[in-house]
């Protein structure tokens, strides 16, 4: 069985070692979806990329996004992290790339410094904001370890959004978002209730002042106990913003990770469009590892 070369990068950080990591393998023709989940859970980081070519030859490529347990049909920084090594890798350097991921096709308009190198990117989400519905406040407390009355709902309930991959989102106090943590027996507990998510209760919450954010997201059944960034979060965090303040477009600063000790900065717009509400999130890149997996088919 071939070696599988791959890279690593810290994406939404312009430093080492923060930021959200990412694992990417720009050519994972061979690989079986089996491999690929062995490979991400053996990286163990919150998700591992597989570039493949696209279908579509007007794209630049298709890619899968696995997480430690599943396979996940869009997510940020993957998106930008991947958009990123690949660029690098062509010369002349594209000023955009269009993956092909389940959820759909994702825009990434790439970044570049002063001197023309390749330091992050700009992802356009592929699907219009939706909604399914609200969660009890009690749940999203239980799952965060916080009390219910440290739930904020000025601005909307605690609810399912998604442009692309679902989340629960809710509003916290800035105190308590501080100290939340994830209760597995609750999270356990919220799934199983709810057998439309399909195993899925990935929980994002935020404290709001203005266009400043401050966020973390848990979850713990897909085997990250909290995510250092997560884009396809904030971006419809974004969207349901926008859809709340009647306004056509609305830009956020969003520091997640802190609490981690992986500070990460994403800026994230929505607007409304033709189809419905719309968003992008935007950071930087910094390479940190390259390697090869060799005989990945051993045993």
């Amino acid at each position: 069985m071939p070696g599988y070369r791959f890279e690593t990068v810290d994406v939404f950080t312009d430093r080492r070692f923060g930021g959200n990591p990412l694992a990417v393998f720009p050519d994972a023709r061979g690989l079986s979806s089996i491999e690929m989940q062995q490979l991400a859970f053996e990286l163990n980081l919150s998700e591992t990329t597989f570039v493949l070519p696209p279908e579509n030859s007007a794209h630049s490529a298709r890619v899968r996004i696995f997480n430690r347990t599943t396979e996940m049909p869009f997510a940020g920084h993957p998106s930008i992290g991947t958009a990123y090594v690949l660029a690098k890798q062509n010369a002349p350097v594209p000023r955009e790339l269009r993956l092909e991921m389940p959820a759909g096709i994702v825009a990434v308009e790439l970044a570049a410094d002063e001197k023309g190198e390749i330091v992050g990117g700009r992802i356009t989400a592929p699907q219009p904001l939706t909604l399914a519905g609200e969660i009890p406040i009690e749940t999203v407390a239980a799952c965060a370890g916080i009390m219910p009355t440290d739930v904020v709902i000025g601005t909307h309930a605690p609810l399912v959004a998604s442009v692309g991959n679902p989340y629960v989102i809710a509003e916290v106090t800035g105190e308590a978002l501080g100290r939340c943590a994830p209760e597995i027996r609750a999270f356990r507990q919220a799934v199983d209730a709810r057998p439309a998510m399909a195993g899925r209760f990935s929980l994002h919450l935020y404290a709001r002042d203005g266009d400043t954010i401050r966020a973390r997201m848990f979850a713990p059944l897909a085997g990250t106990n909290e995510d250092p960034a997560t884009g396809s979060a904030n971006a419809p965090l974004a969207a349901l913003l926008l859809s709340r303040l009647g306004v056509n477009r609305a830009q956020f600063t969003v520091r997640q990770g802190v609490e981690m000790g992986r500070p990460s900065l994403l800026e994230v717009t929505a607007y409304r469009s033709e189809d419905g509400i719309r968003a992008t999130v935007a950071g930087r890149c910094v390479p940190v590892f390259k390697g090869e997996i060799q005989d990945v088919g051993a045993r």
